[in-house]
C-alpha cells in the first residue's frame, strides 16, 4: 500500500497571508516527496477560504518544477465546471511539464453554493451526468481527433493539444460513494477514490465491498486501484492526550463543511463561520471522542495497526488528508512523525517480501 498527501491552502482568518499558505503547501509537498509518498493531491474549490484551490493545475505545475519523483494529482476536477477540451489540454500540459507525473481525479461536485456561482444554479445533484459524459470524452481527446455530440457538450472535431506524455493515457480516478458511481468508474477503467468522512472503519470495508462488486460486474476490465482518503494526524506516544487537539480541530473542519454544504448563509469575503456546536447535540459522530476513533488519529503504532487492516482489505493507496484547521506547525509535526515512523513499517515490509520472492525464484 502506497501513501499520498491530500492538501489545500487552508485559511481560517486573515492573520496568515495567501502567500504564506502557498509556501506552507509547498513545504508539506516537499516533505512528502522526501518521505517516499507516491502522489500529492490538490482539489478544486471556488470562493471559499477554508479550502483554497480555484484550480489545482497551476499549483501542481509549480510543484512539478520543485519536485522530481512525486506524482501530481488533480483531485478532483469538478466535471460541471469544465469543458472536456479544457480538461484534456490542461491535464496533458501538466503531464508534459512534469514529464509524465500527472494523475487526474474527476468528480460530480458537492457544494450547491459553488454551483450557484459557477454553473448558473445547476442542481449539484445533476453533476453526475456531466461526470459520465466528461470521462470518456477526455480519454478520446487524448487519443486524437474526436467530435462530440452529447447531452451536455457538443463540439466539432478537436483534439488535445498537447498530448500527454503517459500513453495510452494518464491515470484517471473517479470519486465514488454509491454503487452506481463505483460501477461507472470501473467500467471506464478508472481508479476509484473514496472517503469514509466521519464514519468508522466499517465504512471503509463497505466502500471496498462496493468496489469489489463493481469489479465483479465488469470482469473484462483489469482491476483498477482503490484509494482511501481520510483525515490523518499522528501524535507522539509521549503525549497521550495528543489526539484531542486534532479531534477538536477536525470537528471544526466538519462544522465548517456543514455551513458551506448547507448553503443557508452568504459568505463574507470567502469566510463562513462553522455551524454551531449546538446544532450537533446528540450527533455522536461530531464528538471529539468519536472522531478520535473514526479519523486516522493516534500514535505511530496505533496508526500502523489500522493501516495494516486497510492494506489487508485490499486498499492500494492511503491518502493522508492533512486539511484539519490546525496550524501549519502542527501539520508539519504530524506529517514528520508519519514519515519517520509509519512509512518505514510498510516500505521495510515491502522490501522484505520482495527479497523473499527473489530468494524463492533463485531456489526454483
Amino acid at each position: 500500500m502506497r501513501f499520498s498527501l491530500f492538501v489545500h491552502m487552508e485559511r481560517w482568518d486573515e492573520s496568515v497571508t495567501h502567500r504564506e499558505l502557498f509556501e506552507n503547501l509547498t513545504e508539506l509537498t516537499l516533505m512528502a516527496e522526501a518521505g517516499g509518498f507516491s502522489t500529492v493531491w490538490i482539489g478544486e474549490h471556488h470562493a471559499m477560504e477554508y479550502t483554497i484551490s480555484p484550480s489545482p493545475i497551476p499549483l501542481l505545475a509549480y510543484l512539478a518544477g520543485q519536485t522530481s519523483t512525486i506524482r501530481l494529482g488533480a483531485g478532483t476536477i469538478i466535471a460541471p465546471f469544465w469543458n472536456p477540451i479544457r480538461v484534456a489540454g490542461e491535464c496533458a500540459l501538466l503531464d508534459v511539464i512534469s514529464n509524465g507525473r500527472m494523475e487526474v481525479g474527476l468528480a460530480r461536485g458537492a457544494y450547491q453554493i459553488e454551483f450557484d456561482r459557477i454553473a448558473g444554479g445547476l442542481p449539484a445533484t445533476d453533476g453526475g451526468k456531466h461526470l459520465r459524459e466528461l470521462v470518456p470524452a477526455v480519454r478520446e481527446l487524448w487519443r486524437g481527433d474526436y467530435a462530440h455530440n452529447g447531452e451536455i457538450w457538443q463540439f466539432p472535431t478537436s483534439t488535445s493539444v498537447p498530448k500527454p506524455v503517459q500513453q495510452p493515457n494518464p491515470p484517471m480516478w473517479v470519486a465514488a460513494r454509491d454503487p452506481d458511481s463505483h460501477n461507472f468508474a470501473v467500467s471506464q477503467g478508472c481508479n476509484v477514490m473514496v472517503t469514509p468522512l466521519m464514519k468508522g472503519d466499517e465504512e471503509v470495508a463497505d466502500l471496498k465491498r462496493k468496489f469489489d462488486d463493481a469489479c465483479a460486474n465488469n470482469p473484462e476490465v483489469p482491476r483498477p486501484d482503490l484509494m482511501v482518503l481520510r483525515h490523518t494526524h499522528v501524535h507522539s506516544p509521549e503525549d497521550p492526550d495528543g489526539w484531542r487537539p486534532a479531534a477538536e480541530a477536525i470537528n471544526r473542519f466538519y462544522r465548517t463543511f456543514d455551513a458551506w454544504f448547507g448553503n443557508k448563509s452568504t459568505p463574507v469575503n470567502g469566510f463562513l463561520e462553522p455551524s454551531p456546536e449546538s446544532k450537533f447535540e446528540g450527533r455522536l459522530e461530531f464528538q471529539p471522542e468519536s472522531l478520535h476513533t473514526t479519523a486516522m488519529i493516534g500514535t505511530p503504532d496505533e496508526v500502523i495497526a489500522r493501516l495494516r487492516d486497510y492494506e489487508a482489505l485490499g486498499v492500494d493507496e492511503y491518502s493522508f488528508w492533512i486539511d484539519n484547521s490546525m496550524s501549519h506547525e502542527a501539520k508539519r509535526e504530524s506529517l514528520q512523525l508519519f514519515i519517520e515512523h509509519v512509512v518505514p513499517a510498510f516500505t521495510e515490509q515491502a522490501a522484505h517480501e520482495q527479497s523473499q520472492e527473489s530468494l524463492g525464484a533463485s531456489a526454483r
